[in-house]
């Protein structure tokens, strides 16, 4: 039967327990259950990002030109912060969104609509050439824009494969695509690569680091060996690189990035053929929660270098610690050589995605790739707490599965 809306209204005691009776069944993310959605470095952060979401709680980003100065400019400012960290030219530009996706479409946008004019090309289609590891936004952007998107094989290390790439080439293609890290084995693409064919062949390189982004250069910094991929390689064009992963500010909050004014200025929705005069907005949306840019602009300027340094030296330590304890685990091996936070384990010996299910029955909700069967993880601080006993049930659950024998799994992949 349909809900139907009550007559009459209730306490906010009221509602607030029954929500946290709703939350009982829900994945317990602050023990490490849930192995993606949720990131978190310290409590401290944690308290002083929320403060500042809910300081702008009711103000609207889209009236930033016009209503609150004070959004415009913390916008401004993290865009400012954030091409710095990307070693973007004086003249680069960027802007907001509410996510990675709109970010990605953003990107996806622009280039159509500059490829075109500099092609002379006004009905040019288009497509789009990346690793079949790029995340599903591009097709989602593409399908939005009836444009085509070409996925070659990785390589033997789960990278993209540039030479599998350029094969699918040709004079329709408008973009290419390479990921800082890719999402399903967490490695990050040969971007220096991917920029010289983009400057070889004339097209534009988007850097997907949606999740990278933000911890990739604190990494480096700390001594990590981690790949260039941000503007220092010249034939990259645009980035995007979500704050609410491991920028960790609250959702929703990401940015787009564009080389060079004349590739940003297609970015932007720009419309005054109504009665109300100009309609510009940065972005898809038009709303946007001031809140998310707030928190943003609170969360770099609470951390600072330093503090991302520090946050860094902390998640890769425990990665280490649990890319050693899967490793331990007679019959599991990692795919790949992951350079961030995301992790993911196989088996050649047995369906490792019968491990995945003996861990949901535990309270473990299961992250899965298809290509080849594996178990995924992105992780932040908060699964640091759990790391014995997430390994501890792992280790139970291998040796059920050798128990009983050749089984297949009835679990399916998905995000």
């Amino acid at each position: 039967m349909r809900k139907e809306l009550p007559r009459t209204g209730r306490t906010k005691e009221a509602l607030l327990d029954e929500m946290r009776a709703m939350k009982a069944g829900d994945t317990d993310w602050q023990r490490g259950r849930a192995p993606l959605f949720v990131f978190k470095a310290t409590q401290e952060l944690y308290e002083t990002n929320r403060a500042a979401f809910f300081e702008f709680f009711t103000e609207n980003a889209l009236g930033g030109r016009r209503a609150f100065p004070s959004v415009k400019r913390m916008e401004d400012e993290v865009v400012e912060m954030a091409l710095s960290l990307f070693n973007a030219p004086p003249d680069a530009q960027g802007t907001m969104t509410t996510g990675g996706t709109e970010s990605i479409i953003q990107a996806v946008q622009a280039c159509r609509d500059w490829t075109r004019k500099q092609r002379k090309a006004p009905r040019l289609r288009g497509n789009i050439v990346a690793a079949e590891s790029v995340h599903p936004a591009f097709n989602k952007g593409a399908k939005l824009m009836d444009l085509e998107v070409r996925r070659a094989p990785v390589g033997l290390d789960f990278r993209a494969d540039p030479a599998a790439m350029e094969a699918l080439i040709d004079d329709e293609t408008m973009m290419i695509v390479g990921s800082a890290p890719c999402f399903p084995y967490g490695v990050i693409d040969p971007i220096e690569t991917l920029g010289a064919l983009a400057e070889r062949r004339g097209l534009w390189l988007h850097v997907d680091a949606c999740v990278g982004g933000y911890l990739a250069p604190f990494a480096k910094m700390i001594g990590r060996d981690i790949p260039v991929f941000d503007f220092s390689v010249p034939g990259v064009s645009s980035i995007s690189a979500d704050l609410h992963k491991f920028g960790f500010a609250p959702k929703p909050a990401s940015t787009v990035f564009y080389r060079t004014p004349d590739k940003a200025e297609f970015n932007s929705f720009d419309f005054s053929d109504w009665p109300n005069g100009r309609f510009l907005t940065p972005t898809i949306v038009g709303t946007r929660p001031a809140g998310g840019v707030a928190a943003s602009w609170a969360t770099f300027e609470f951390l600072g270098v330093e503090g991302y340094k520090q946050i860094a030296r902390d998640l890769m330590s425990f990665i280490d610690a649990y890319k050693a304890g899967i490793r331990a685990i007679d019959g599991l091996e990692i795919l790949g050589n992951p350079h961030l936070s995301i992790v993911a384990y196989g088996s050649k010996e047995f369906d490792v995605f019968r491990v995945a299910e003996i861990m949901h029955a535990k309270g473990w909700l299961p992250g899965l790739v298809q290509k080849p069967k594996a178990i995924h993880r992105m992780m932040s601080m908060i699964h640091a707490v759990s790391l014995d006993e997430y390994l501890a049930d792992v280790r139970a659950a291998v040796g059920v599965v050798r128990q009983q024998g050749p089984q297949q799994a009835s679990i399916k992949a998905t995000y």
